[in-house]
């Protein structure tokens, strides 16, 4: 029965892909920022989340919601799949994410996010990526925007976490910012590879806070620190995680 449920859920979610982008395309220009990110974002990414729900019986529930600051801040999460960035881009609005800048070349779909003031960066380039991070993801701390960023900077398969970038954390650090850290298991249900999806319970855990103490490279290297510590000991709690497991990742910002 799963077997045919996977390819309906990726018809139903192309459909919706391509018809919002489209219908975004046209009435978005109109909107403010935060209206139009609430139009073309959160509504095709709860699609997603429930597209996911009841045809894939990926469901999910939430630990740690009272953690969440109520000022928008930088937001460093786990990253193992693709369904924790349609959830996470759902929960938060508005919500300003770190991509790469070849994906606003996407016919329709990188058309629509780019009118969505996202941080795309040139991964080819770390130095000026690592600038741009800085730049653009102060600009929209100061807009009141979330700033969404995967520090391993891939998703990394269930059972390894990859080393977190200090990007995030020097942007948090020197916007005067906590950082809010996310732990889960969606790689069990929504793995990295392939096209196969399990039924199950995704356990999303957001974390204490976390903020710099003192100013400088030290400070925000520590910071960086506590966030993985934390991800890390999380990941272990939710079973998902090896006492060894960390891997190098790509990640320069």
């Amino acid at each position: 029965m799963q077997s045919l449920r996977i390819p309906i859920f990726y018809l139903l979610l192309s459909l919706s892909t391509v018809i919002w982008c489209l219908i975004s395309l046209v009435v978005a220009v109109f909107l403010p920022f935060r209206a139009r990110y609430r139009f073309v974002v959160q509504t095709w990414c709860r699609c997603a989340v429930w597209l996911a729900w009841h045809i894939l019986g990926i469901r999910y529930e939430l630990h740690g919601v009272e953690s969440i600051p109520q000022r928008p801040c930088v937001i460093l999460a786990k990253h193992q799949s693709t369904w924790e960035t349609f959830f996470l881009s759902a929960y938060f609005e508005p919500l300003s994410q770190v991509l790469k800048r070849e994906l606003l070349r996407v016919p329709f779909f990188g058309w629509a996010i780019a009118l969505l003031k996202p941080i795309a960066i040139d991964r080819g380039n770390p130095k000026a990526a690592l600038k741009q991070l800085a730049e653009q993801g102060h600009k929209r701390l100061e807009q009141g925007a979330w700033v969404l960023i995967f520090p391993e900077g891939t998703r990394v398969p269930v059972g390894q976490i990859g080393k977190f970038s200090r990007g995030g954390a020097a942007l948090a650090a020197n916007a005067g910012l906590p950082v809010l850290p996310v732990a889960h298991d969606a790689g069990l249900y929504w793995p990295k590879e392939g096209w196969g999806k399990t039924p199950g319970t995704v356990r999303v855990v957001f974390g204490p806070p976390l903020q710099a103490e003192g100013e400088g490279p030290r400070a925000i290297a520590d910071l960086n620190e506590r966030a993985f510590a934390w991800v890390a000991q999380t990941q272990r709690q939710l079973g998902v995680l090896a006492d060894e497991p960390v891997v190098d990742g790509p990640a320069k910002v």
